[in-house]
């Protein structure tokens, strides 16, 4: 029963119900249109603002991704778990870049162009409604004229009857007179009577078309076009809904995507390992040797005093028999030059001996699969080059001897780089099972030794040693620099354990002694120190206390391991 009754409220007819509205009729379905077009500039801001965070997404994406490939970024996986975070933010923009595609082309586009057209039909329907009017207001003008001629004719006839009855009765007037006056005062009254009636038929006959305009319009023109006015008031609301679930579905149809790329996220953070990490900070790092053993007890009694070094340590036990070396860096002295490091030593020489075996396992590694690569290359081409001296019409055997001959270069060329690094792994190899007591390499694997400084990095940047090839460009140079000003000491400091520097630029130091801070560690993991004038160089901080003068004494500022 509510069903029915619905219904039958729902189902209306304009042109019966509003037959007298026209005006408010017009304004409405003007301001609907208005509505519309509004409608449209909403959608296409919601398209743009979609847009503009996907932009905004995108660059944020790429502000924070690494400029270049780095190792770090590969080994560790909070490292990989960010960068594959980032990405995915490049779908996520992605996915609302679509969402905004959508309202563009499926709602923006199509409800610009059915506002056109609905203003067009509009304008239509109501020039036409106008017409009607237009047609009722001169048929109706038709009929006030012929009513207003009857009326007056009528009233014209009456009067000359009553003349004509009048001349009849008066008896003053002569007879030849009253009979001459009398015959044309009834000619006048019947010529009258007559327009009159002709007049009178008139208006029945335009009140007559007048009523069928009026029928016709009020119950078959005005129905029709208001109805028609009132499917397009319908069509342009339905298209709003259309458009609004178009809008919804744009962006509902996202969110399963969406969804995925937070749900990859989830695993992507899920993946980070922090004991894996902490793991792969001990392979990056880690220099293969033994810390220091146990010292001696020291004689003090003893007028000729020498401090001995442990046997499990990995230092050489000449520290002060050394003879002092007076060549020095040439940065180490204060000057203006601009120098630049040399390029690192193809055999890895520069790094810790665990360190270095790593770094050629993993070049030898990568070598094997650049050959495997240039080997299936040069098959392909050798197969190729076979099938067009079979097959001439198919290509030119000869054109593919360039690139051969290139493959065959770099081959011979990835071959002999794969036998010196070959040659240097085992060397280093070599040089880490010296190192290492035989005791302790059966009772903890390499990878649990560490220096106790700590401060080895591979590749380190600002790494204070030369190559050789490089360092010996300078040894002609080096009276240029003993004549300059040696840097000012900053404070003191003492050896926690002995060291041998024995690479350019370091100074050996036993365990115990005093020296002199002429710089501090800048973040590498070395301070440069002063014994004498003509002793200067670079020792790991971690071996070190440092005493640093401040304006209160002295403030301590070395590490203790």
């Amino acid at each position: 029963m509510d069903g029915r009754r619905r219904g039958s409220d729902m189902s209306v007819n304009w042109g019966t119900e509003l037959w007298d509205q026209f005006e408010n009729l017009e304004k409405h379905t003007g301001w609907g249109i208005d509505f519309l077009e509004k409608y449209t500039k909403f959608v296409k801001e919601r398209a743009d603002i979609e847009l503009n965070y996907a932009k905004q997404i995108r660059s944020l994406s790429k502000k924070y991704l690494p400029k270049r490939s780095r190792e770090d970024d590969s080994r560790y996986t909070w490292c990989a778990a960010f960068s594959a975070t980032l990405g995915k933010l490049g779908d996520l923009a992605a996915r609302h870049e679509e969402v905004a595609d959508d309202l563009n082309g499926n709602v923006t586009d199509d409800l610009g162009r059915f506002a056109q057209e609905i203003k067009a039909e509009r304008k239509s329907l109501f020039q036409d409604g106008r017409r009607a009017q237009q047609h009722m207001e001169t048929s109706w003008k038709q009929l006030e004229s012929s009513k207003r001629r009857f009326e007056r004719d009528s009233k014209e006839a009456e009067r000359a009857q009553l003349a004509c009855n009048k001349m009849d009765v008066d008896n003053n007037v002569d007879a030849n007179d009253k009979q001459r006056c009398s015959f044309k005062a009834r000619q006048v009254a019947q010529q009258k009577s007559q327009t009159a009636q002709e007049s009178k038929e008139e208006y029945l006959k335009t009140l007559k078309q007048f009523n069928q305009d009026q029928h016709e319009h009020y119950h078959k023109l005005v129905p029709v076009i208001y109805q028609r006015i009132q499917e397009m008031e319908e069509r342009r609301i339905e298209r709003v809904a259309s458009a609004m679930r178009l809008s919804a579905t744009a962006e509902k149809k996202s969110l399963p995507d969406l969804a995925r790329c937070l749900d990859a996220m989830m695993d992507i953070a899920q993946s980070v390992r922090p004991q894996t990490d902490t793991r792969s900070v001990v392979s990056a790092f880690k220099s293969g040797f033994e810390p220091p053993g146990d010292l001696d007890p020291e004689d003090f009694g003893c007028a000729s005093m020498r401090r001995s070094v442990s046997e499990s340590s990995y230092l050489d036990h000449r520290v002060e028999g050394r003879r002092p070396s007076k060549k020095l860096w040439p940065f180490l002295r204060k000057t203006k030059l601009s120098l630049k490091l040399g390029p690192a030593p193809s055999d890895c020489s520069h790094l810790p001996a665990e360190q270095r075996r790593k770094k050629l396992e993993n070049r030898i590694h990568r070598i094997g699969r650049e050959i495997l690569r240039e080997r299936e290359q040069r098959e392909a081409l050798v197969k190729m080059k076979a099938v067009y001296r079979q097959n001439p019409g198919l290509g030119d055997g000869a054109a593919l001897e360039p690139r051969l001959d290139e493959v065959r270069r770099s081959l011979h060329g990835l071959e002999e780089e794969l036998r010196n690094n070959q040659a240097w792994l085992a060397e280093a190899r070599h040089a880490l099972s010296a190192a290492c007591p035989p005791s302790s390499r059966f009772a903890t694997s390499p990878d649990s030794r560490e220096s106790p400084d700590g401060s080895y990095a591979e590749e380190r940047e600002g790494e204070v040693r030369f190559s050789k090839s490089r360092s010996s460009d300078f040894d002609d140079d080096d009276d240029d620099f003993e004549d300059e000003e040696p840097l000012p000491s900053i404070g003191t400091c003492k050896s926690l354990y002995p060291f041998q520097g024995q690479n350019e630029g370091t100074l050996s130091m036993c365990e115990g002694e005093l020296l002199n801070v002429v710089e501090e560690d800048k973040g590498d993991g070395w301070t440069r120190v002063r014994r004498n004038a003509e002793q200067e160089g670079y020792v790991p901080t971690s071996y070190i206390q440092v005493l640093l003068v401040a304006d209160k004494g002295l403030v301590q500022t070395g590490r203790m391991v």
